[in-house]
């Protein structure tokens, strides 16, 4: 990945649109079901306290994806040559697996995420005769089965894939901005708890409680959702994944002004929408359902039928939309996050269009489906497994920020390579906080499993 594609100007564009791109890939991928989801839940479990998280979470993501596109235009080699040559082949193997299955982690609830805005609106029968709300299991098999294929097909077939992705996701964001900015107009949140809601401030008694405990035989882990909020956002993975876009983009190191642009606003949408997600939540299911009622879509759209009256079905249809736009943006640039850093730590071609990314990518998209699908069929709520899944893929990121900061660091990066140092100070911080959030994601993994056992 060392050269531009073909066909890309890297001289700077004017207006907005023309810098815009690779942040906004980033953002639609991180912006999945499971973030729309997880900052719902928050706002029904904490009202407007937690916006501050959600914002200083929202800060840190741009400045790792400045970072990450620093460095790509920084390095002539990709970033797995790169680690390749000065920590080992090794290494940087363990880079790409890592950031693979966190895709892959990120795509099964993706595939769950499609189901999830399709479930309201379908019916079958269950075991007692009952016709209930639902998705019958070969129907589900069928819906995702379809849905993969299609993409792979649209994955091989693309030759110059860059271009029709970044016009797909920013069509897709547009989407999910536009269904999410109707929601706040109807549910008038309370202007002065946001205002006060950007003051850190931590619930008190067990809906604080951050370190997971066994107590009367339950396990206690009310910030379990305020960790897969960090997670969602602050999404290492996928600011480390920018460095490699902007190579895609062709972008050098006169097109820095052009990055920093782009970052902001990608990053002002992926963390705009979730704010909006959140304050709807908070202003209309806040101390009237409970958290942990919300076990699927149709919980989660009670938000919206509050605000419409009659109008209610047409609320729902509105959110189920908002996920499948969500989930979809995200389904083939998540599954292309994991196959491009898979392609290049094993040490093959890593630009999004060739034959060994498209094999990577096809292999992360079908685990996504078959874990999804077995989830499926364990009978768990949809809700609760996505937010899982997105607590669990902060067990790799402190090793992707070690690397980011080992890259930003070389001492042969002087003049105008040099990183800032605020956006080196971001990345400690960053590295310190997964680490943290690891170690306790960790032990909660552990409680889990000696319950069960």
């Amino acid at each position: 990945m060392s050269e531009a594609p073909e066909n890309v100007d890297p001289a700077p564009k004017r207006g907005l649109l023309g810098v815009l791109g690779p942040a906004v890939i980033v953002a639609s991928v991180v912006l999945g079901p499971g973030s729309i989801l997880t900052n719902s839940k928050v706002g029904t479990q904490f009202g407007y306290q937690m916006i501050w998280i959600l914002l200083s979470a929202g800060f840190l993501m741009f400045a790792l994806t400045s970072f990450s596109a620093r460095l790509g235009v920084i390095y002539e080699r990709s970033f797995g040559d790169e680690i390749a040559a000065r920590l080992g082949r090794p290494m940087a193997i363990l880079i790409g697996v890592t950031v693979f299955l966190i895709a892959a982690c990120f795509q099964f609830t993706n595939n769950l995420g499609v189901l999830a805005a399709i479930e309201p609106f379908s019916t079958m029968t269950n075991e007692e005769g009952d016709v209930v709300q639902g998705i019958a299991p070969w129907i589900s098999v069928a819906i995702l089965a379809a849905l993969n294929v299609i993409i792979m097909f649209t994955l091989f077939g693309l030759k110059h894939i860059y271009q029709h992705l970044e016009k797909i996701m920013i069509s897709l964001v547009m989407v999910m901005m536009a269904v999410f900015v109707i929601n706040i107009l109807f549910a008038g949140p309370d202007l002065l708890a946001v205002f006060k809601g950007l003051i850190p401030s931590w619930p008190t008694g067990e809906a604080g409680r951050i370190w997971p405990a066994i107590i009367d035989g339950k396990l206690q882990a009310n910030a379990g959702v305020l960790v897969a909020l960090v997670a969602t956002t602050t999404s290492v993975a996928g600011a480390f994944y920018q460095g490699y876009l902007v190579k895609e983009k062709g972008w050098k190191l006169e097109n820095l002004s052009q990055q920093r642009i782009d970052s902001a606003a990608g990053i002002a949408v992926l963390t705009g929408i979730s704010l909006i997600v959140m304050l709807t939540s908070a202003a209309v299911l806040y101390g009237t359902v409970d958290p942990n009622s919300l076990n699927s879509a149709t919980d989660v759209a009670q938000q919206l039928k509050p605000l419409l009256g009659q109008w209610g079905y047409f609320a729902e249809i509105l959110f189920c939309v908002g996920i499948f736009a969500g989930a979809f943006s995200s389904f083939l640039g998540n599954a292309m996050v994991g196959g491009v850093l898979l392609s290049d730590g094993l040490g093959y071609d890593c630009k999004l269009s060739s034959l060994p990314t498209k094999i990577c990518t096809t292999l992360g998209l079908l685990a996504g489906m078959v874990v999804a699908l077995l989830a499926r069929g364990s009978g768990m709520p949809v809700v609760p497994l996505i937010i899982l899944g997105q607590s669990l893929t902060i067990l790799g990121l402190p090793l992707l920020a070690a690397m980011m900061l080992y890259l930003g660091t070389r001492p042969e990066l002087t003049g105008a390579a040099r990183m800032p140092r605020w956006m080196l100070v971001c990345g400690g911080i960053v590295m310190l906080l997964t680490l943290f959030l690891a170690t306790r994601t960790g032990w909660e993994v552990y409680l889990k499993l000696s319950l069960m056992g």
